[in-house]
């Protein structure tokens, strides 16, 4: 049975303010990265899909691009995405 992936609003904000700034300069570029991101996190529902631990404790990390890592905790078959940051910022 697959888990269940909550996105918070907090990161639908994030992936939103990731796609405007991308758009202006290519809309397709941003639309397929949206998808690309979406895809990765819905893939969480697949308890054996690739996460590392996050930078702060009791958090886990994916990967969902080289620039871009959504920052989640896994509580028994539940994934809740908290953010989407920049690997050059610090974790909220």
């Amino acid at each position: 049975m697959p888990w269940r992936v909550i996105k918070s609003d907090q990161f639908m904000q994030d992936v939103d303010d990731v796609v405007l700034v991308i758009a202006a300069d290519n809309i397709s570029a941003a639309d397929a990265l949206a998808q690309q991101i979406h895809q990765q996190v819905d893939s969480l529902a697949d308890p054996h899909f690739p996460r590392r631990m996050g930078r702060k404790p009791g958090t886990l990390e994916l990967v969902v691009q080289p620039d871009h890592v959504a920052v989640l905790q896994q509580i028994d078959t539940t994934v809740t995405v908290f953010n989407l940051m920049h690997v050059a910022r610090q974790n909220p």
